[in-house]
């Protein structure tokens, strides 16, 4: 008798372990934020001298990831009808996502030099343990979607690749809103 091939292959359940584990990671990092500022004295979050989280600026960043989720639900379809523009759409679904990287990065500059860094405030720490943890997230999804969008280009993606990168992105954008409502608000 001959075994079996898996169902799932192991790209996408290593990604799907993974997405899981992470999601679990952010919720518990939400979660410890929300106890701290519903713990605090009234009048004392943040710290006084410390800048507000800039959330009317932040409002474009989140308009460009979830266009790029958006858009790299757009690629997919182009993809399973085996379109040859897909990897097109892609790249603009990765060029929307490095654009919301790039805007975070200035917004960061410019809280760092208000004086909101790790070791500021219980804001400051948190701002930049969750925040910057979805950064990194978003980079290596970036460079992920990334590597999938140069071997679609030549017409070499495994499907269970591209929907590895595809599963890693989701995950990226569709965790910022939750983010972005609990931490800037």
């Amino acid at each position: 008798m001959r075994a079996r091939r898996p169902v799932v292959s192991s790209a996408i359940l290593g990604t799907l372990i993974f997405v899981v584990a992470e999601v679990m990671f952010f919720s518990g990092a939400i979660s410890a934020f929300t106890i701290s500022r519903n713990s605090a004295p009234p009048g004392t979050w943040p710290m006084l001298g410390q800048p507000r989280l800039p959330a009317e600026a932040t409002a474009l960043n989140t308009v460009l990831l979830l266009l790029s989720g958006v858009v790299l639900l757009w690629a997919n379809r182009l993809y399973r009808k085996s379109s040859p523009s897909a990897h097109w759409v892609t790249l603009g679904a990765w060029s929307f996502g490095a654009a919301f990287v790039a805007l975070q990065a200035l917004e960061w500059m410019r809280l760092l030099s208000q004086g909101l860094t790790l070791t500021s405030s219980a804001l400051g720490g948190f701002f930049h343990l969750i925040v910057g943890a979805h950064a990194v997230h978003a980079m290596v999804a970036l460079v992920v979607l990334g590597l999938a969008w140069v071997q679609m280009a030549r017409g070499k993606v495994h499907s269970g690749t591209f929907f590895g990168a595809q599963t890693f992105w989701y995950f990226v954008v569709l965790m910022w809103p939750v983010i972005y409502a609990r931490v800037y608000f």
